[in-house]
């Protein structure tokens, strides 16, 4: 009885250790914002960029955290209705999200959006979130997150939300 190679994926802070250059997803903006943005993104505290590692260490993917404020108003009227009617309320920007051209059709995407948004619902006990914001650059970004319960934000085609309560029923097991 033969076993496929079995290898785990970590994601881990990017560093100054990660080879960013190798990595290529196909979309020119993501791999010029981590072969050339990324690192100062973190020095200066902007964003926290996180990094899919295989077996080799090699960069299969990354995404992006950052603090973010999102209007009331903005949200869809079903999330809006159950929060305060204060005119900003805090979020969770996931403003890059990114998978190797040469990693794609293994579900990776989805391993690291969940990564994203588990780190996200998991800093709420210290930092307030009301829900994540998704930034898709293409058609393609926007219906990989509306296939994931996101919902578009009014007047921003290119963000889409997901409530913090529907992250913790995925977590906590409903």
């Amino acid at each position: 009885m033969s076993h496929a190679p079995h290898f785990e994926y970590r994601v881990e802070p990017l560093s100054a250790s990660h080879d960013r250059v190798a990595f290529h997803s196909g979309v020119p903006e993501l791999d010029n914002y981590l072969h050339h943005q990324a690192g100062q993104d973190a020095r200066r505290k902007v964003a926290a960029p996180f990094v899919m590692v295989g077996e080799n260490s090699g960069i299969i993917g990354f995404y992006t955290l950052s603090a973010y404020s999102v209007k009331l108003g903005e949200l869809p009227e079903a999330i809006a209705k159950k929060l305060p009617r204060y005119p900003l309320l805090p979020a969770t920007l996931l403003g890059r999200l990114a998978i190797s051209s040469s990693s794609r059709g293994q579900n990776l995407g989805r391993f690291l959006l969940m990564d994203a948004l588990y780190r996200s619902w998991r800093n709420t006990s210290e930092m307030a979130s009301v829900g994540v914001v998704g930034e898709a650059l293409e058609e393609t970004a926007r219906a990989f997150y509306l296939h994931h319960e996101f919902a578009r934000l009014q007047d921003h085609p290119n963000r889409l939300f997901i409530a913090m309560t529907t992250i913790e029923r995925a977590f906590k097991g409903r």
